[in-house]
């Protein structure tokens, strides 16, 4: 969810484990993507990958869409 300002919050941040397990794929194929440049954005927050819900829900949407044409 996002503020009146437009920020996300800490709740709608997810590491990288966590958006594997929402991608249903594993991490190291997430990382690969990551390597690659395939994968939905991410960005470090300190030592760690993050991803924000909404830039893995828009990239799951183009993914879908490039696929059905």
């Amino acid at each position: 969810m996002t503020s009146t300002t437009g920020r996300s919050s800490a709740s709608d941040l997810m590491t990288l484990a966590e958006t594997a397990a929402y991608l249903r794929t594993p991490v190291a194929t997430l990382r690969y993507w990551r390597h690659l440049g395939e994968g939905p954005a991410g960005f470090r927050l300190g030592r760690r990958v993050m991803f924000k819900r909404a830039d893995v829900d828009a990239w799951l949407d183009a993914r879908r869409r490039t696929e059905t044409h």
